[in-house]
């Protein structure tokens, strides 16, 4: 994974209406048309969001005759979770040893030895 190509998916993903459309197509392919209906902006505002996601990765445009439907592309989105999964991994591990310490603060007759499920 390039650091360039997680620099554009953050930046995509940075504009409410962007994580909308992304959202929109989540649930299947859709034209220009039906992803401008929710939002109160113009063909070419939504036309230009969609430019951006493509740049990033995120949406691809097909051609079917005259309609040019727009799908999501969940690559991107894979490779930033995985690397927000190492930060996750850390931040678990610093909550646990935070446990265990705040544990050891009390006294024995307060403790609860914690119990995994």
């Amino acid at each position: 994974m390039q650091t360039d190509q997680l620099s554009a998916t953050f930046s995509a993903l940075a504009d409410p209406t962007r994580r909308a459309i992304l959202a929109r197509l989540a649930s299947g392919e859709a034209s220009v048309t039906e992803l401008a209906q929710p939002f109160a902006m113009s063909l070419p505002a939504v036309s230009k969001h969609l430019r951006v996601l493509q740049r990033a990765g995120l949406v691809s445009r097909g051609r079917e005759a005259q309609w040019r439907p727009a799908r999501l592309e969940a690559q991107p989105l894979r490779e930033v979770a995985d690397w927000v999964e190492q930060y996750r991994r850390l931040w678990e591990e610093r909550l646990d040893r935070l446990d265990e310490y705040l544990r050891e603060l009390q006294p024995p007759e307060q403790r609860h030895d914690r119990v995994d499920p």
